[in-house]
């Protein structure tokens, strides 16, 4: 989820509401690394394009500021949504959320980001594919992913991450009111099924789940058809 700079450019908007801030080629301002600065550019640009009867389809982080667009700006403009490998519906662990993982991860992670990130994305390439389960991904497209994961302003990752891993979502979700698909991978090391996909769509009233057993957080690459196959399916209810 995000929308690069050069589009919100040609959609007319001011700089300062770009997609996915300090990531590809949108502006890299020091702030508004949160979900809902997140949520607050989206709703700029569909406001301005006049858009609705949206699709909103989140992989990853981008599940999280979809679900915080629709917790802060309703669903007017929303037909259905689609939670990709999301890291929902809230990663900390809490007394009342022991399926969460400790403050101690997150820190473990920032340091890893500051000390080497180069390394902690290569050591989670073949992870991130599931390639040890069989899916054939290319040298090439591993390590130009993995490129486009090193393009991102380190600071806009760290902090969208530590965003993403601290908010709860839980209530929000579990009020959700549009039809919802939730597609994760059961070998999903980055945000693991039984912590994310599965509670997910137990939160939200009447999401379908759709479980890849081989697949990891890269299945829109590994299980690209399938993964189309499902979305078109989806849309066309």
């Amino acid at each position: 989820m995000g929308v690069p700079g050069p589009v919100l450019r040609r959609a007319g908007l001011p700089l300062r509401h770009p997609g996915r801030r300090g990531h590809g080629r949108s502006e890299r301002p020091s702030e508004g690394y949160d979900l809902d600065a997140s949520a607050d550019d989206i709703a700029a640009l569909l406001d301005h394009l006049g858009l609705r009867d949206v699709t909103m389809i989140g992989h990853s982080v981008g599940g999280a500021e979809v679900a915080r667009y629709l917790a802060r700006h309703g669903r007017e403009r929303v037909a259905r949504v689609a939670f990709v490998s999301a890291v929902l519906p809230f990663l900390l662990l809490t007394d009342d959320n022991p399926e969460g993982a400790p403050e101690a991860a997150l820190e473990a992670t920032l340091h890893a980001f500051r000390t080497d990130r180069p390394k902690w994305f290569a050591d989670r390439a073949q992870p991130w594919f599931a390639t040890h389960l069989g899916n054939d991904v290319s040298p090439a497209l591993i390590d130009w992913t993995m490129g486009q994961c090193l393009s991102t302003a380190p600071w806009a990752l760290a902090r969208l991450f530590e965003a993403a891993f601290r908010y709860d979502h839980r209530e929000a979700l579990a009020a959700l009111d549009v039809p919802a698909l939730v597609v994760h991978g059961a070998a999903d090391a980055s945000a693991r099924i039984e912590r994310t996909g599965r509670r997910t769509a137990a939160l939200v009233p009447g999401a379908e789940l759709r479980e890849y057993p081989d697949a990891g957080h890269g299945l829109f690459i590994t299980h690209r058809d399938r993964f189309n196959a499902d979305l078109l399916e989806f849309l066309r209810r």
